[in-house]
């Protein structure tokens, strides 16, 4: 026993009592932590600075007019669009990737954006134009979040219970179903007249100018209880996202958690594609740039940085878009080509799936 305490003082005395190389908190080092705190306190600023330039920059009407509140007000519902998106692009794609141990692919397989293209072409191409203008507003909205939601539940409960329970076999499955959906819309879309196709793709494309300021009342309570949910499982994501082995020898029921995680998941990214429409590649391409910029595992971290580059992202790409290239159709397909060449990149470091 004495020689044990006379081994265990000398191995004190080598790395010494208070050995900053060795800890177990969300940074490696205070340096680390201090350049996260400095790094998404200026993200926030940014994203603020960029909401506001779109809010007041280039603004028609002067400041003292009685109509330029108004005119705020009108893009004020755009901006609110972009919080909405921010936050269930971000939160969603970390919390996705984390449950599935794998920072390669999105929810996007899942088939979200194939199956909002389907009920649109659909509707256009069953019953027509103005049936297919006048398929807005609370119902529709509802509709197309609730078909989304029940798709992925129905996808959870029959292959992550039960006799299967792989995961791998309900992405392999999501991905097939997403691209025979995505076959379909093709077929109708290649049988609608030019001009039925012209309205119709406008639609498709991922906007926030697509969201109505009706559906915010619905949207905003649904995303805010997801994401707090979402916020306060942090710490048994941080158990999750180390794997089924891992997390079941630390008491956690792996099976439980990834279903109520991929529940939340399908939530939030059944809001944000119904009301702006596509983004396939926007949330990958937000979750790469948070695990460079936060250096942590902790996921307490991980998501107020993601939100902040996600908001940064939308903002920033709006605003230059409108007000300095003048081309306010193209700000999606920029970002789904920055986040496309982003995914193709980290694909062929990483070698696989």
């Amino acid at each position: 026993m004495r020689e044990f305490k006379d081994h265990t003082q000398q191995n004190r005395a080598k790395t010494g009592p208070d050995d900053k190389s060795r800890s177990a908190r969300a940074f490696r080092s205070q340096r680390e932590e201090k350049r996260y705190w400095i790094l998404l306190i200026t993200l926030i600023v940014l994203g603020a600075v960029a909401s506001y330039g779109l809010l007041v920059y280039n603004n028609p009407v002067p400041v003292g007019a009685p109509s330029f509140i108004p005119v705020v007000k009108r893009r004020m519902v755009a901006l609110t669009a972009m919080i909405i998106a921010a936050v269930c692009q971000s939160l969603a794609t970390v919390a996705f990737q984390s449950s599935t141990n794998n920072r390669i692919i999105t929810p996007s397989l899942l088939g979200f954006e194939a199956l909002y293209s389907t009920i649109h072409t659909g509707t256009m191409f069953f019953f027509g134009t103005s049936a297919f203008l006048k398929f807005s507003g609370v119902g529709p909205f509802l509709f197309q979040v609730v078909a989304m939601i029940l798709m992925c539940l129905i996808l959870y409960g029959w292959l992550l219970s039960g006799k299967y329970g792989n995961l791998q076999l309900m992405l392999l499955v999501g991905v097939i179903m997403g691209t025979g959906l995505k076959a379909v819309s093709s077929f109708m879309r290649r049988l609608l007249a030019p001009s039925e196709f012209d309205v119709l793709q406008a639609k498709l494309f991922g906007s926030v100018n697509h969201a109505d300021a009706a559906y915010f009342p619905i949207a905003i309570p649904i995303v805010g209880i997801t994401a707090l949910l979402i916020l306060l499982y942090s710490k048994k994501l941080n158990v999750l996202s180390l794997g089924r082995s891992a997390g079941t020898s630390l008491g956690l029921n792996h099976q439980f958690g990834v279903i109520y995680t991929l529940i939340l998941v399908s939530v939030l990214m059944s809001v944000s594609t119904a009301l702006v429409g596509s983004l396939t590649f926007y949330g990958f391409l937000v979750a790469t740039m948070t695990y460079q910029a936060a250096p942590t595992y902790d996921h307490r971290y991980m998501f107020p940085m993601s939100l902040a580059i996600g908001f940064l992202i939308l903002t920033g790409s709006y605003f230059f878009m409108y007000h300095v290239f003048r081309a306010q159709g193209v700000v999606s397909i920029i970002i789904e080509l920055f986040g496309g060449i982003t995914f193709l990149i980290v694909l062929l470091r990483k070698g696989s799936l």
